[in-house]
């Protein structure tokens, strides 16, 4: 989480388990779209606007997005929310470009050959737009990665659906192995 201290780090961890996968934790409920009001969120985690808002304005990521509405601001999680937090996004399809890239470590590599790639946990899996990223998302997990290329093009084409969240980072329900081929190893 560059530009982040160590500090700002902690809080942009506790926010995102609270707005993408445990909001009960903080006596918070979300909204059908993943929104909850800042002045709650505020509250629960006993920080100020102003921790708050440097963590929203200074992550690389852009994991959490703020909207001013009905006279109050609210936010949420950009995306990568468990399945056990119902959120609709309210994403409309989107035609993905025809190549996008998962980094992930080494270890998943053979079942992911096999199965293809799942959300498990989540909603959807998440595909990045270069290597550079799909690199920095697989080492979040392991120092030894592989990046694998999506034949998204050929994914939309097939009737798979595609959405595109506010940062950037493409959303599919799961990867079939025939739409995915072996891109680079530790690079």
């Amino acid at each position: 989480m560059t530009g982040l201290t160590r500090e700002q780090v902690r809080t942009s961890r506790r926010i995102a388990l609270v707005l993408r996968h445990r909001p009960e934790s903080a006596g918070l409920t979300l909204d059908a779209n993943g929104w909850v009001l800042v002045a709650d969120l505020l509250s629960a985690l006993g920080i100020t606007r102003d921790e708050l808002d440097a963590v929203v304005e200074h992550n690389d990521k852009s994991r959490f997005a703020v909207t001013h509405r009905d006279g109050v601001d609210w936010i949420r999680a950009s995306q990568g929310h468990s399945r056990r937090v119902s959120v609709d996004l309210g994403l409309p399809p989107a035609d993905p470009p025809p190549v996008l890239f998962h980094g992930t470590p080494r270890a998943n590599l053979e079942s992911i050959i096999a199965e293809g790639l799942r959300p498990r946990s989540r909603d959807h899996v998440h595909l990045s737009s270069g290597v550079p990223t799909a690199l920095l998302v697989g080492r979040r997990r392991s120092a030894d990665v592989v990046v694998l290329r999506v034949a998204a093009g050929e994914m939309a084409a097939a009737g798979h659906v595609f959405h595109l969240s506010a940062n950037g980072v493409w959303l599919t329900p799961g990867v079939p192995p025939r739409f995915l081929m072996l891109e680079a190893t530790n690079p």
